[in-house]
């Protein structure tokens, strides 16, 4: 035989080896996250999981932090899909392709095969596709040849599914599908992990611990360590060919300056950067969705975007990795203002600040609130519509939101 044929062969042996081990439903056995799942302390089905588009043609986007439970949930989600038909479902990590063209073969090979079985639509699921070069190519160029036309795909990734425009490459292409973002528990899903109904007592004592965990369901279950966090960060940055020294420098600088509110000019000038590079990585550091940008809100209900802004760090464990990081201390007021502002975007989608003679920490909505806690608490008189939360108060606040 030929060696060109030889290498033909090995390489298409490979290729449905590798399918078939993310893939052990085709051969009637578990998934092992199926039973890891089962052996955690504490498992939720996740929210975001209603969110995707089941209806074909769908090409849905899954995008969020690391390790935040983005590939345990789809592989929830395929359990229950297999149930009709295995073969309808196909799941594949991308982490070990180089390019499109490895993509593209991989897809190629399960389209194949799913012919072979008689399967005329499928549950397509590429996990971290941001890890390969010009993945979007590969995609593209099946939707646009139809050969997907009956199909749901959900892709996941990290930032730079975004960063790199890449999704928009895809306009007029969706089909039915939606963007969904995955972020860590909120403190009432958190809670809701230990009771059913809210109690004061236990509402502060739960915040405490929240505070100390965040809303990572890996790091509560014991798989997944702040160090680590730390090291998917770096990742990140230098996968976009940025220095994390710098980025940790920049980080480092936002935590000196917080809860205060603060320009790109003064966090450039403190790192010893231009304004444009300061303000590349704080965008860097939003769309990795580690950041929250706060703008400023006048009296007057207008926006502007020019004046000094708020950064709020988006989970706490987010925030002890940063501290571990840039070797600083983060106050725990510093914290409970944080949560606020955070928990206020992710139920309405947007959160200000207001400062004049006296200062609103976070506007959402109709909600006007100023956090006191801890030994920074501010004093003074606040208009009747601002709502001002004492440390204790803040549990029960966040709990009532709207998710």
């Amino acid at each position: 035989m030929h060696s060109h044929c030889k290498s033909f062969i090995n390489t298409f042996a490979l290729q449905l080896h590798m399918l078939e081990v993310q893939n052990p439903w085709w051969l009637g056995e578990p998934d092992k996250s199926w039973e890891l799942f089962e052996s955690l302390p504490y498992r939720v089905r996740p929210n975001w999981l209603e969110e995707l588009s089941m209806k074909p043609f769908s090409l849905n986007f899954v995008v969020g932090p690391r390790r935040v439970g983005k590939t345990l949930g789809i592989k929830l989600l395929i359990r229950e899909l297999v149930k009709e038909n295995p073969y309808r479902v196909f799941y594949f990590s991308c982490d070990v392709l180089e390019d499109y063209k490895d993509l593209l073969e991989v897809l190629r090979e399960y389209l194949r095969m799913r012919k072979r079985k008689g399967v005329k639509g499928s549950f397509i699921f590429l996990d971290e596709v941001s890890l390969v070069r010009d993945w979007w190519r590969a995609l593209k160029f099946l939707i646009d040849s139809g050969e997907l036309r009956n199909d749901v795909i959900t892709v996941t990734g990290s930032i730079s599914l975004f960063v790199g425009r890449q999704v928009e490459t895809f306009g007029g292409r969706r089909g039915h599908g939606r963007d969904v973002t995955v972020m860590p528990l909120s403190f009432r899903d958190y809670y809701n992990l230990f009771y059913d109904d809210f109690f004061p007592s236990k509402g502060q004592e739960v915040f405490e611990d929240y505070l100390e965990t965040g809303g990572y369901l890996a790091h509560l279950n014991g798989t997944l360590r702040v160090e680590e966090l730390v090291g998917l960060i770096k990742a990140d940055l230098k996968a976009l060919e940025r220095s994390t020294g710098l980025a940790r420098e920049i980080m480092g600088a936002v935590i000196d300056k917080a809860p205060s509110p603060v320009s790109f000019n003064s966090i450039a000038k403190a790192v010893g950067v231009s304004p444009h590079t300061a303000r590349d990585y704080i965008e860097l550091f939003e769309a990795l969705h580690l950041l929250l940008q706060i703008p400023y809100l006048g009296g007057d209900g207008k926006l502007y975007p020019r004046k000094e802004r708020k950064f709020a760090l988006r989970d706490p464990l987010m925030a002890r990795a940063m501290e571990l990081w840039t070797r600083r201390e983060i106050e725990r007021d510093i914290l409970y203002e944080w949560v606020v502002q955070e928990h206020l975007y992710r139920a309405f989608g947007e959160v200000f600040y207001y400062r004049n003679s006296y200062e609103v920490d976070a506007i959402a909505d109709s909600l006007k609130v100023e956090v006191k806690s801890g030994e920074r608490a501010k004093t003074g008189r606040y208009p009747k519509d601002v709502r001002v939360l004492s440390g204790k108060e803040v549990p029960r606040f966040l709990y009532e939101l709207p998710s």
